[in-house]
C-alpha cells in the first residue's frame, strides 16, 4: 500500500530505522510540544515508545523533498488490528478502557493510535494523505470499527467541561460499542447540564482531530482517562463505517471506500 502526492508518500514502516524515526516525531510532538514525561532512557535517545510498538503496524507520512532519511517521516498513525491484539499484547487502549465490548466484537476491528503530524505539516496535504492511507488499510483489511484513545491537552478535565459534556451528550456511542473509562483515571463527561453547554466553547475547546474524527460521525466511549504522564485527557473515539458519512467515504476512500482517521 502506497499513495504518492506530489512530495509526499504514505505507506506502512518497512524497517526498524523507519519505526525509530516515527518515534522520534514523537517525541518531539508529544514530549516536546505537548510536555509528556519521557523515561530516561527515551529522553536520552529523544524517541517516544512503549512495550506496544513492535506489535503494531506504523504508517508513515514521509516528505521525500527531506534529505536527511531520519527526518522524512512527518506524520504517523499505528495501527493495531484485531488479530494481532489477539495473537499479541493486547490493545493499548485497553490500559484506560475496559474495551471488552470490541475486544469481543464479531465485525473486523482496528485500533488507531500516536496519531501526529509534523507543525509545517499540519493543515495541508498531507494530513488527507495520511488519513486516506487509513482509509486503504482499511479497506485492504475488511475493517468495519475503528477506535482508539484520543486527547484533550493538559490534565485537569474542569476547564474541558463544556467540551466533553458535548462529547457525551451529543456523541456518546450507542451501547453494543460503548466502552467505559477504568476506575483508576476515570473523569466523568456529564459535567454540565445537556441544556447549559456553551455549544461555542465547547466547540473551540475540541481539538482539531478529534473534530475530524466527529465529521467522519465517530461516537465516543464513557468517562475521559486522565492521563498524567502525557499531560492529557483521553477519550475514547469509535467509529463505525456503515454509519459514517457518506461524503467522507467519498473524499478519503477509494472508490467510495470507507476511510479511517
Amino acid at each position: 500500500m502506497t499513495i504518492e502526492q506530489g512530495r509526499y508518500e504514505v505507506r506502512l514502516a518497512e524497517t526498524d530505522a523507519e519505526v525509530a524515526a516515527a518515534q522520534r516525531l514523537r517525541y518531539h510532538v508529544f514530549v516536546e510540544e505537548m510536555g509528556a514525561k519521557p523515561s530516561p532512557e527515551d529522553a536520552a535517545d529523544r524517541r517516544e515508545r512503549d512495550r506496544y510498538d513492535p506489535h503494531f503496524q506504523h504508517l508513515l507520512l514521509i516528505d521525500r523533498e527531506v534529505k536527511d532519511p531520519d527526518e522524512r517521516v512527518v506524520g504517523v498513525y499505528r495501527l493495531m488490528t484485531g488479530e494481532r491484539a489477539r495473537a499479541g499484547i493486547g490493545f493499548y487502549g485497553a490500559n484506560e478502557y475496559d474495551l471488552e465490548k470490541l475486544e469481543n466484537h464479531p465485525r473486523k476491528v482496528v485500533e488507531l493510535g500516536r496519531s501526529c503530524i509534523a507543525a509545517e505539516h499540519r493543515g495541508g496535504v498531507g494530513v488527507h494523505l495520511l488519513w486516506g492511507g487509513v482509509g486503504e488499510f482499511v479497506t485492504k483489511n475488511g475493517i468495519e470499527i475503528l477506535f482508539g484513545v484520543a486527547s484533550f491537552h493538559g490534565d485537569d478535565p474542569a476547564p474541558l467541561a463544556h467540551a466533553l459534556s458535548y462529547l457525551h451528550h451529543e456523541r456518546l456511542a450507542p451501547e453494543d460499542l460503548r466502552v467505559r473509562a477504568r476506575s483508576d483515571h476515570f473523569a466523568p463527561m456529564d459535567l454540565v447540564p445537556a441544556e447549559e453547554i456553551d455549544r461555542k466553547l465547547a466547540l473551540k475547546q475540541i481539538p482539531p482531530l478529534i473534530k475530524g474524527y466527529m465529521r467522519l460521525g465517530c461516537f465516543f466511549g464513557e468517562g475521559a482517562w486522565v492521563d498524567h504522564e502525557f499531560n492529557t485527557v483521553d477519550v475514547c473515539v469509535v467509529m463505525d463505517t456503515t454509519r459514517m458519512v457518506q461524503r467522507y467515504r467519498d473524499s478519503y476512500g477509494k472508490d467510495g471506500a470507507e476511510p479511517g482517521a
